[in-house]
Parts: C-alpha cells; sequence; structure tokens
C-alpha cells in the first residue's frame, strides 16, 4: 500500500468509526434535550457531540491494535469484546472524572482538591449517565467489529445490505 492509499484508508475508518458514535451519541443528546425541556432546561451543543464522536472514534481504532494479550487470546472473541468495553468505558469515566476536576478547579481552591471532591460534584449523575451511553456505544461498536472482522473487509456491510430474498438466513 502507497502513502495516499494507507492514507485515504485510514481517512475512511475515521470518518466511518465517527459517524457512528456521532449517531449513538446524537440520539443520547436528543433524549436529553426531551428530557430537559421538560424542566425549562436548554441544553444542546451539536459541535461538543461531534468532537465528542471524532476523539472517541480516534482512540477506539488507536486501542483495536493494541493487544490484550496471549490469554485472551485463547477465549472466545465475546472475552475480548466485553474486556475492551470495561477497559475502553474505565477510560471514558476516567477522563470525564478529570474534565469535571479541570472545570472546578477554580470553585474547590485548585486541581487537587477539585479531584479529591469531584464525587461530591452537581454533575456527577451526568457524568455517570454520559458513560453509561458511550459504555452502550462502546459494546456495540466491539460486537460489530468483532463480526466484521470475522466476516472479513466488507463483510458485515455484505450481509446487511444483501436483499432478503437472496439472503440465505430467514
Amino acid at each position: 500500500m502507497s502513502i495516499q492509499e494507507k492514507l485515504k484508508h485510514e481517512l475512511k475508518a475515521v470518518i466511518l468509526v465517527t459517524l457512528f458514535f456521532a449517531a449513538w451519541l446524537g440520539v443520547f443528546m436528543g433524549l436529553k434535550i426531551l428530557i430537559l425541556d421538560g424542566y425549562q432546561i436548554r441544553f444542546g451543543s451539536v459541535s461538543a457531540v461531534l468532537i465528542g464522536a471524532l476523539v472517541l472514534a480516534k482512540v477506539v481504532l488507536i486501542l483495536e491494535h493494541v493487544p490484550l494479550g496471549a490469554w485472551v487470546k485463547k477465549q472466545p472473541v465475546v472475552v475480548d469484546v466485553i474486556l475492551r468495553t470495561v477497559l475502553y468505558a474505565f477510560g471514558t469515566f476516567v477522563v470525564m472524572l478529570l474534565e469535571k476536576s479541570f472545570e472546578s478547579r477554580h470553585e474547590q481552591g485548585g486541581f487537587v482538591s477539585a479531584l479529591l471532591n469531584v464525587f461530591q460534584h452537581r454533575d456527577m449523575p451526568h457524568i455517570w449517565a454520559n458513560t453509561i451511553c458511550v459504555t452502550g456505544a462502546l459494546l456495540f461498536y466491539n460486537l460489530l467489529s468483532a463480526l466484521n472482522h470475522h466476516l472479513g473487509s466488507g463483510g458485515l456491510a455484505r450481509v446487511l445490505l444483501t436483499n432478503r430474498k437472496d439472503a440465505p438466513i430467514r
């Protein structure tokens, strides 16, 4: 593969995975907007969803190449899917805690103090909700990724885009 082909392949992967996470996070943001509207609270930032989806996509694409060890390779694929989902979700939770600590450092008198008090922060339910949503997106992505890997390049798309009359599954 030439550098141009590699770049094209990488760009396509980033765009597709970003669109996946943007759709998932967009639905979550839509639910937040609908729920908060009942309390006359305005919420919404499409740019935050797109940036979050882009960052999440790039991190996940990089971490897909990180081996989880010989033990995991000997296990059923579902073990890899669950382990990656848990690790990615934990990383997401830690990043959100650090972000909230950084945002509230002035209120708490410094970053360390804010980090120590982050679990008492008024936005902690927001952090939990975001973590749960992202975990669902990660689980679904990891499942689809495992299926696509098992079916071969473009295999999942072929299965999903095949006309029903031609599909072997009823």
